[in-house]
């Protein structure tokens, strides 16, 4: 893949029609009848109908494929606090791969608000217009707050990226990874190297998975997060380890599995040669991982490596998940996506990376071959398959728990039409690069 300049960057976001995405109209506009259908008088008449039938709005409007893209600019991915206008292109190209991944229409929706409280309050006022809400780019440990009490409040689906979509997908690849190393996750030692909200949330995920909490030695910016620390947030400490230990160095020491969501350059190759046989490392800073991959790979041979970059084998990329996680959230009319739906994800994705890969992914990717194993962990973003494979593992799990208002009968008639709705660019799987 050519390397990214600014210029290039610059041209793809103001050529043409200015920004990434577009609303266009799905019905008939081209006569008299057709507007006074679409507006006055004949709206009258579904507006009618939904007020007597609430649940109608599915039926009559685009509500029930429409995802919000909310943000506050607060830790916009690799820039931080740049505030809402300036994370708005990064919002949009959300919605452009929502649509081209999964057919979910979005509107991005930046909010110049830092006080939780009021953006909540922000959020559940405009809920009504949405299938579903995507939570973006809004920073820890206020995102928990906003995320936890919105699901509260509302009756549709609340997902916050940035924590979950990592999370999933990490999560699928720790799943592959022991049935490579043959290691058993009860009993595997992880670090996880950061203590923000991908961090916090990977690790809630993977106690569902079976990680033992005690197993478990997160860092932040000022070490060890041990029972030392006065300066801890009820967040960070759910992971207080009962370790005598301090420092980064001390506790990747015979450690299974290294977890980074930090910055640049913070596993030393030192540090990765002390960790346990067929250690595990995804370094998932952006755009420079805590150890490069020619660092790791000139360090130990029995490792397995993934990054957040499309340029190295593995990469843990959200896009694997949150278009079709909301894509069968949104089939079934969950009320929320729950840690059943979430863990659904991850053991679908996973799943998919050891069946064999088509040969329009090969070519998409130019290269000969794709086997499971020590380089290839998690399926490739661009997996025609990935739809209706994690989409109705998503929906499954919504219905087996209850959270469901109109459940799938012909799983069959569904998968089809999930593959239906792909973009023609994913059809055309060699065409489109991410």
């Amino acid at each position: 893949m050519p390397k990214v300049t600014k210029e290039d960057a610059l041209l793809y976001h103001s050529r043409g029609r200015h920004g990434k995405i577009e609303v266009i109209p799905t019905k008939p506009y081209g006569t008299q009848f057709d507007l006074s259908l679409a507006y006055t008088p004949g709206v009258a008449y579904p507006c009618l109908e939904i007020e007597k039938h609430p649940e109608d709005v599915y039926n009559y409007t685009a509500k029930g494929n429409l995802v919000a893209v909310i943000s506050n600019g607060t830790a916009v991915l690799g820039l931080g606090d740049i505030g809402a206008m300036a994370g708005k292109p990064v919002m949009e190209g959300k919605g452009l791969l929502f649509k081209v991944f999964a057919d979910v229409d979005v509107f991005d929706i930046e909010v110049d608000e830092k006080d939780p409280d009021k953006l909540i309050e922000i959020c559940a006022k405009i809920a009504p217009t949405f299938g579903g809400i995507n939570l973006e780019d809004i920073k820890a440990p206020e995102c928990f707050e906003v995320e936890a009490r919105l699901k509260a409040m509302l009756d549709i689906p609340v997902f916050h990226d940035d924590q979950h979509g990592t999370a999933i997908i990490s999560g699928a690849g720790l799943i592959n990874t022991l049935e490579i190393t043959g290691k058993k996750i009860d009993k595997i030692k992880l670090v996880v190297c950061g203590a923000g909200a991908a961090a916090i949330s990977c690790s809630r995920l993977y106690l569902s998975l079976g990680v033992k909490k005690e197993n478990i030695v997160m860092v932040d910016s000022k070490g060890v997060i041990n029972r030392k620390r006065k300066d801890l947030n009820k967040y960070k400490q759910e992971f207080i380890t009962d370790r005598d230990i301090d420092t980064l160095a001390q506790a990747v020491k015979d450690a299974d599995l290294f977890l980074g969501l930090s910055t640049a350059n913070m596993l030393s190759k030192e540090m990765l040669a002390t960790m346990a046989e067929n250690p595990v490392v995804f370094a998932m800073a952006n755009p420079n991982p805590e150890i490069s991959f020619e660092d790791a790979m000139a360090t130990r041979d029995d490792l397995i490596f993934a990054t957040g970059r499309s340029d190295y084998p593995n990469q843990i990329n959200n896009v694997l998940g949150f278009p079709f996680i909301f894509r069968g959230a949104l089939d079934v009319r969950a009320s929320t996506i729950n840690e059943e739906m979430k863990l659904a994800a991850s053991k679908a994705l996973a799943s998919l990376a050891k069946e064999p890969v088509p040969a329009s992914v090969l070519k998409a990717y130019n290269v000969d071959k794709l086997t499971f194993g020590k380089d290839y962990i998690i399926p490739k973003p661009l997996d025609p398959r990935l739809i209706s494979c994690v989409a109705s593992a998503v929906a499954k799990a919504a219905m087996d728990t209850g959270v469901a208002k109109y459940p799938i009968k012909d799983w069959d008639a569904y998968k089809k039409s999930l593959d239906r709705r792909l973009s023609d660019h994913i059809k055309k799987v060699g065409e489109l690069n991410i």
